[in-house]
């Protein structure tokens, strides 16, 4: 861990305080991939990380500032994801594999960091604005690129005037992260792992430059 990092109380920590907190934070992490978010108690997270909860209030208010902790240093990663889209061609065979590239790299995120974006989503469904800011810089990163692709394939000819882009965007983004969020759930529904990607795929390339992918 680099950089200034201050406890409850606005004191600066020391190179242990900071490997501390840094494994009080990775102890919650862990915990919240076994345990549903709501039974994640202070004692708890303290004990696994072998220190008392008195040391864990030093560095977080509560669980839920830890949770935050966590859920911004994700978003920080999820800011690489704008590299899947950004100066990507949308454009025949090679359209077609960065659309693949695209929901791989996407669900890859969402299975890597699945534990913490079940409390993100939670948290930003009951309205609580701090996840719902970090649920939306994550999505952001590949909206944005995904809007200035398909305004590029505008300015050539290659996509409808009319199409708002901004909004084809929003809509594939949110398609991708309801997937993602379901990935273990379609396995009940006839739906076989191996298919889904691809399927993804297509559907991001129809929607982003209104054609089928070419063979």
């Amino acid at each position: 861990m680099t950089g200034q990092v201050r406890t409850v109380d606005g004191r600066v920590a020391g190179r242990r305080g900071q490997a501390t907190r840094q494994k009080l934070l990775d102890c919650l992490g862990e915990m919240l991939s076994t345990s549903p978010y709501r039974d994640v108690k202070v004692i708890d997270v303290a004990r696994m990380a072998g220190t008392s909860p008195a040391t864990f209030y030093q560095y977080f208010p509560d669980v839920e500032g830890a949770v935050l902790e966590l859920a911004d240093d994700m978003a920080k990663e999820g800011a690489a994801l704008t590299d899947l889209v950004a100066g990507r061609s949308w454009v025949g065979k090679a359209g077609a594999q960065t659309a693949e590239d695209l929901v791989d790299g996407f669900l890859s995120f969402w299975r890597k960091h699945d534990a913490i974006l079940r409390v993100v989503d939670l948290g930003a469904a009951e309205g609580d604005k701090r996840f719902n800011r970090i649920r939306t810089r994550i999505l952001t990163a590949v909206s944005g690129s995904l809007t200035e692709a398909v305004k590029e394939l505008q300015s050539k000819g290659r996509v409808d005037k009319d199409v708002s882009a901004p909004a084809v965007a929003s809509s594939l983004v949110a398609m991708m992260a309801a997937v993602a969020a379901h990935q273990k759930g379609f396995s009940g529904t006839g739906v076989k792992q191996a298919d889904l990607k691809p399927t993804l795929a297509l559907l991001v390339y129809l929607g982003v430059t209104g054609k089928k992918p070419t063979k």
